[in-house]
């Protein structure tokens, strides 16, 4: 009998989403509540499939058999297919704790491009499209400003599709940062609450902004061909502060700052928090929209699902932007599951991987769903391990090279066979 996952979280979602509708999410998910933020994170339990196909080869066992150590988290999920191409999802799990904080990090994109072409649909501005020119301006400490720049060159336009690309095809923070900027940090962690995520906080922008600078957001202007404003957005702030699920949150032995080590943990109790489980079904309502509850759907026309896929699934040499057609960018860029630290793998043209990836502080992640249209085969894989052996942050003396990233390239790699043998009744009509 096929499985339909359905996260045992999203049975507290419409509760915690009433009560922050009653302006009480302080104190639900402050400092002072671990006791009910823990009732509402469900309790770990290991599938055993995936627990025996993380020992089932030996360069894996240096992470696994020290799971704990570097903070592993692993999902999995089989993806089978009815008699009407309808697609079925069974999540196997490993070690996943919405309590075991990590660093987001890149992940923070996907989502916040996602509300960013909702936000313009929503908005329903004539003339204003995904491609319309944007200009920023300054209007607190931290902000930088964007002037208009008039330009045939389509790729270089500042509009949110191009910022959109930059980030999903080599996860470009100036990008993310003004898609920051234009949803603002409560409009946009409130749209997540709504559509089901009630703990995630995305409140920083990537640069050195303290936690008040964070809280505002600068003026926005859109233009048509013509350099005409067609639709502006004044600054914003956010007048209530943020409470945070997990408390306080240090990592480490120490950290460098501006040039001095300080021999003290590092405190990540402000900083982003986007759970494993979380930034996973929201790539999967990104895939997969009509396997979503209608109320969990991001508002998004089929051209801005199709556009997020493109660029989800396109590496920087095929997709076309000219920005990156040079050597650095190689084929099986920002791949890590599968492809690893490799920078001279050719990446396999009949498998496709829709992901995206986050590398900071020593965490190392990639959520992705796999297609594959030789083996017709597909699954959803998500993976974080944190890699810092000497314990000190900010030093830039992680092992994602040596440990991290061909982790993750030989776990895609064991999940992609072991889903070539795994027998399914009916296999997906099309790979793309």
């Amino acid at each position: 009998m096929i499985k339909v996952y359905v996260s045992r979280k999203s049975a507290f979602r419409c509760t915690v989403f009433a009560v922050l509708l009653m302006g009480i999410e302080p104190l639900l998910f402050g400092r002072k509540t671990q006791v009910i933020d823990n009732q509402l994170l469900v309790k770990r339990q290991d599938s055993a499939l995936l627990d025996s196909l993380l020992h089932s080869d030996a360069r894996l066992l240096p992470i696994v058999e020290n799971a704990a150590k570097y903070e592993l988290q692993v999902i999995y999920t089989q993806i089978d297919r009815d008699e009407q191409d309808r697609p079925h999802f069974t999540q196997h799990s490993y070690r996943l704790d919405a309590r075991q904080y990590f660093n987001p990090a890149s992940l923070v994109k996907l989502p916040v491009a996602a509300l960013a072409l909702e936000k313009l649909h929503q908005l329903n501005k004539p003339g204003l499209t995904r491609t319309s020119p944007m200009a920023f301006g300054a209007a607190f400490r931290c902000q930088t400003a964007v002037p208009y720049k008039a330009t045939a060159d389509s790729d270089q336009i500042n509009s949110v599709s191009n910022y959109i690309k930059r980030m999903l095809l080599v996860s470009d923070n100036s990008a993310y940062n003004r898609m920051y900027e234009f949803l603002g940090q409560r409009p946009l962690n409130e749209r997540l609450w709504q559509l089901g995520y009630p703990t995630v906080r995305i409140v920083r922008r990537f640069a050195p902004c303290d936690t008040a600078a964070n809280r505002h957001t600068n003026p926005v202007d859109f233009y048509d061909a013509q350099g005409k404003a067609i639709y502006r957005q004044p600054a914003a702030m956010n007048s209530q502060p943020l409470g945070f699920p997990l408390g306080p949150i240090e990592k480490g032995q120490g950290y460098y700052k501006a040039g001095k080590l300080i021999r003290e943990p590092y405190d990540f109790t402000t900083a982003n928090y986007l759970p494993l489980q979380d930034v996973t079904d929201v790539l999967k309502a990104i895939i997969f929209p009509a396997a979503v509850p209608e109320n969990q759907r991001f508002d998004l026309t089929a051209s801005d699902y199709a556009f997020l896929s493109r660029y989800l699934r396109s590496t920087p040499h095929e997709s076309g932007f000219s920005a990156y057609k040079d050597d650095r960018y190689f084929d099986a860029y920002k791949k890590y599951l599968f492809y690893g630290r490799s920078s001279k793998s050719h990446a396999q043209s009949s498998l496709h991987i829709y992901n995206v990836v986050g590398m900071s502080h020593g965490y190392l992640a990639d959520v992705a769903y796999f297609s594959d249209a030789t083996q017709r085969t597909e699954f959803m894989l998500s993976a974080v391990v944190y890699v810092n052996e000497d314990k000190i942050l900010n030093d830039g003396a992680y092992e994602y090279t040596s440990l991290g990233l061909p982790f993750l390239g030989y776990l895609g790699q064991v999940i992609h066979n072991f889903e070539g043998k795994r027998p399914r009744g009916y296999r997906p009509a099309s790979s793309e």
